[in-house]
């Protein structure tokens, strides 16, 4: 399927479980002499081979773009249009236009371009791959720096997913600045 001519761009988004923050996207082409070997889906990786691939990454991509809805777009448009939005937003975030599109998952955002979704793309598409990676580390990243603005909830740590101690501070502390109030807490 990546096999054919034109510039092929992945897409993958990182953050549409958690209780808290953006969700977040990367489009990425990748040259045909990108060492993939240092690819695989970003759940997999350590944090530190994701941190050491998205630097690759960044350096050797054709482009790469990231994209991102807020919590209170994912408030107003709910997870899955937000998901579609910040992933509309990475493509355009590219400096060079691909020819069509890979994305993971079950659907396309609108981008006027050939696109194909691709269950389990991060496990098996190169460009899905890398998109997976900068999307992850970008979110991680973006919670951790915003971890310095309310670190009694400890985003540093969770990067907001509904892990039992984030759910307890949210009952104890009431919701962050950040929450996403359309999602459900419940007891840890």
């Amino acid at each position: 399927m990546e096999a054919a001519s034109g510039r092929v761009c992945g897409i993958d988004e990182a953050g549409r479980g958690p209780l808290a923050g953006p969700v977040t996207a990367a489009a990425v082409i990748l040259p045909d002499d990108f060492p993939v070997r240092i690819l695989a889906d970003s759940k997999v990786l350590s944090a530190a081979r994701r941190t050491a691939a998205a630097a690759v990454i960044r350096e050797r991509a054709i482009a790469w773009g990231i994209g991102w809805a807020s919590h209170e777009e994912i408030d107003r448009w709910n997870i899955h249009n937000a998901t579609l939005m910040a992933m509309k937003r990475a493509v355009q975030a590219l400096e060079t236009a691909p020819d069509r599109l890979l994305v993971d998952g079950l659907f396309c955002p609108d981008c006027a371009l050939p696109a194909v979704a691709i269950v389990k793309g991060d496990a098996t598409v190169p460009c899905i791959m890398a998109a997976s990676i900068l999307a992850k580390t970008a979110r991680d990243a973006w919670m951790e720096e915003y971890a310095k603005e309310e670190p009694e909830y400890r985003f540093e740590k969770h990067k907001g997913y509904p892990t039992a101690e984030h759910r307890r501070l949210i009952l104890a502390l009431g919701p962050s600045r950040i929450q996403r109030t359309s999602f459900r807490v419940s007891s840890p």
